[in-house]
């Protein structure tokens, strides 16, 4: 740091030294206030171009992690509607099967036996009711094809589920399959129908399985959010605690500044005591 001789007038050295260090306590002050007015310890690239680059970096993971997240949400919705339309399905079937043993008495007549063959056929179309109301956001939710759900901010981050395609007919329940006018027939449709309980069955505890992975999933990334968002404030957020007290150093050096560049305006007139 150069100090300049007091005899010269025309430039003032110490002067120019005091200006240099008051703006430089000036423009501190400016920053350690707009920390505080935004919270953010980066507010332009020069602050921390490395830490800015990281801190964006792990922003952009955690707002594509919330959005995985309601994605799971989704998905979740989804399966619980298919979940829906099994249960009502398998009561259906449990309802059709004690009709089938009633139908299969032979205290029964012609009559009543065709009376319940109606039903039979009346809950055969309401199990195919069922499986084309049961949609999500428009979509089929009993299709054959594997449903892709985004599970998380990588593209690899996906969950397939597969609920397969139901009917009446791939159950073996159609109006056409089942009968009670015999005693044969009965037997045979009772058969049909255990089986058609057995699928739903096997096809709710797969779904039941996969819904309690996306839940898992759900609670990993709510967990790993967590921990990037702590990351990214310890990167980018503003310490209030720290920043006030630099503010108050910084008031004081800008105070002792001002002090300082009014004494070294004046002491150049001592020359004028040589005159």
């Amino acid at each position: 740091m150069a100090f300049g001789d007091l005899t010269r007038v025309n430039t003032n050295i110490q002067s120019m030294q005091s200006l240099f260090e008051l703006q430089k306590s000036n423009a501190d002050l400016g920053m350690r206030q707009l920390r505080l007015a935004t919270g953010r310890r980066i507010n332009r690239a020069e602050d921390d171009s490395a830490g800015l680059s990281i801190a964006m970096k792990l922003e952009s993971r955690i707002r594509g992690q919330a959005q995985a997240l309601a994605n799971i949400g989704d998905a979740k919705s989804m399966l619980n509607v298919a979940e829906g339309g099994l249960s009502t399905i398998q009561e259906i079937l449990m309802t059709m099967k004690e009709k089938v043993i009633q139908g299969a008495n032979d205290s029964l007549s012609s009559f009543e036996r065709g009376l319940i063959n109606n039903q039979l056929n009346f809950l055969s179309t309401e199990i195919n009711s069922i499986v084309s109301s049961s949609t999500f956001n428009g979509v089929t939710v009993f299709s054959s094809g594997a449903f892709s759900f985004q599970v998380g901010s990588a593209s690899s981050d996906t969950f397939s589920v597969t609920v397969g395609a139901l009917s009446t007919g791939t159950l073996g329940v159609s109006s056409t399959s089942l009968s009670v006018t015999s005693a044969t027939s009965a037997g045979s449709s009772l058969s049909a129908i255990d089986t058609a309980i057995n699928t739903i069955a096997s096809t709710l505890g797969n779904l039941g399985d996969n819904q309690l992975a996306l839940s898992f999933k759900e609670e990993n990334l709510n967990i790993n959010m967590v921990n990037q968002e702590s990351a990214r404030s310890r990167i980018l957020d503003a310490d209030f605690a720290k920043e006030q007290i630099e503010i108050v150093k910084l008031q004081i050096l800008q105070q002792t500044g001002v002090a300082a560049l009014s004494q070294a305006n004046l002491a150049p007139q001592v020359v004028l005591s040589l005159l």
